[in-house]
């Protein structure tokens, strides 16, 4: 198959531009490249200067050099700092006495004319602070922004987060993953640690998608029963499972406000909390041990294997496996299904590569200055994460015909 050919877009050299060329060249005695951008970046300014010099002319209803009758007239110029795609630069923007004159090319209160903005926002998106964006502007734009402008640029974000977080949700969600990182945050002075929580679902059509993330540092039934209100009344109706570590009140918070749902403990965490008290020598055994239980082939094998585990390593690490038996009940339902099904919905693959997009937070900085800014950062990078999300889980279809077998009635057919 023949390769298709790259459409180029052809610049036409017309007389017009020779000669504004030569101007250039004699004007300025351009010798380098960066000489280019020094000219154009003056002429901008001029270029801005004459055209409001025509829209002072315009709203006075006279020229410069005209006499009139008029209460109203120049009253000199106000010099002003903008941002351009050639770096900042100072203006000159002309006054009238009553101060009734509103510039269009570049409005009274507008201090960029670049997209500055969108440089900032994908910048703090991928973990930037603001004085690394705003030293990284200063290097390689040539833009003097402050730390206070660039938070200012990110808070206009904000409303959007607002209405991401009330944006409505699909009615029935076959899986929910809710997971908790943790961050620095200074506040009024001192640093604590804040949790985010997040809550990823797999949709009907068994896609990804991150339903919420929240901040808070209070964890408990009635925290969690707030949160899953909060998913009812953006309009969901069920769910299927839901998958959490042992996230204090979640098991009560899920009985009452989706009594249906069934809570799973996250097999991944649960392996690592018991592998976190034994020696590095073991952990390897102990590991292959552990498998035995998740990967039994029903309840009652699972229990055996559970039983055998126990006998072996209590008397090295005695309380390694008491997690095991106090959650029984919610390690269970792994049990209902095949293991190929396991391995896509029992692992926690779907948001462990979320959570790598969130941790990169951490180590590009160490405290976040408030908690609104980690509100944004992490935003941001749920949005970067989630822009390639087009397709829906490995074997979907036959997730979602064991999901429908075994929870009968409660998705559509």
């Amino acid at each position: 198959m023949a390769r298709e050919k790259k459409l180029v877009h052809k610049v036409v050299m017309t007389e017009g531009k020779r000669n504004i060329i030569q101007q250039l060249l004699q004007e300025y005695d351009i010798q380098t490249a960066e000489d280019i951008q020094d000219a154009l970046k003056d002429l901008l300014g001029g270029t801005i200067k004459e055209m409001m010099e025509a829209e002072m002319d315009e709203h006075l209803g006279y020229g410069k050099s005209e006499r009139t009758d008029s209460d109203d007239c120049r009253n000199g110029y106000k010099s002003k700092r903008i941002n351009s795609s050639y770096g900042s630069m100072d203006i000159q923007v002309p006054q009238d006495r009553r101060s009734s004159f509103e510039p269009q090319v570049v409005k009274k209160r507008q201090k960029d004319i670049s997209d500055i903005d969108q440089k900032i926002i994908s910048m703090y998106a991928k973990g930037m602070t603001t004085r690394q964006i705003s030293d990284t502007l200063e290097d390689i734009y040539g833009f003097e922004a402050s730390e206070g402008f660039i938070s200012d640029v990110t808070d206009k974000i904000l409303p959007q987060i607002e209405d991401w977080q009330k944006r409505p949700l699909g009615e029935v969600y076959p899986v929910l993953y809710i997971d908790a990182i943790h961050y620095s945050v200074r506040d009024n002075g001192i640093i604590r640690s804040l949790a985010a929580y997040v809550i990823l679902g797999i949709n009907m059509d068994g896609k990804k998608e991150v339903l919420t993330v929240q901040a808070g540092d209070n964890e408990s039934s009635k925290y969690w029963l707030s949160v899953l209100n909060d998913l009812k009344n953006r309009g969901v109706k069920d769910i299927l499972i839901i998958f959490a570590d042992g996230l204090t009140g979640m098991k009560e918070a899920i009985a009452a406000a989706y009594p249906q749902t069934e809570y799973q403990r996250c097999i991944v965490h649960q392996v690592r909390n018991t592998l976190k008290y034994v020696a590095e020598k073991d952990r390897k055994p102990f590991a292959a041990d552990l498998k035995t239980i998740y990967h039994a082939l029903n309840e009652e094998k699972g229990l055996e294997a559970l039983e055998k585990v126990t006998a072996k390593w209590s008397e090295k690490y005695p309380n390694s496996m008491k997690r095991w038996r106090e959650n029984w009940d919610v390690i269970t339902p792994i049990f209902k299904f095949s293991m190929e099904v396991r391995k896509v919905i029992y692992t926690t693959n779907a948001i462990e590569s979320l959570n790598a997009t969130y941790r990169k937070l951490n180590r590009q900085r160490s405290v976040f200055p408030s908690d609104t800014a980690l509100l944004k950062a992490l935003y941001l990078a749920t949005f970067e994460a989630t822009k390639k999300w087009s397709m829906p889980i490995r074997n979907w279809g036959q997730v979602y015909g064991e999901l429908s077998i075994m929870y009968e009635g409660r998705l559509p057919e």
